[in-house]
């Protein structure tokens, strides 16, 4: 069974590509996107399954 980790980020509207991207080189999969407080921002909800002790890769 997956086990998964999550986080929120608050996202800039003007950014919001780059902030995604760079959440999603790290292994973090978009879940959904939400307004923020203002109509500057934006908060992301995002997630990503947890590596198990001994299920790397080996090579």
């Amino acid at each position: 069974m997956t086990k998964w980790e999550y986080v929120t980020v608050p996202v800039l509207v003007h950014a919001t590509k780059q902030i995604l991207d760079n959440w999603g080189a790290d292994g973090w999969e978009l879940v959904q996107i939400v307004p923020g407080m203002n109509a500057e921002n934006l908060v992301a909800y995002l997630k990503r399954p947890i590596e198990e002790p001994g299920s790397g890769s080996q090579g």
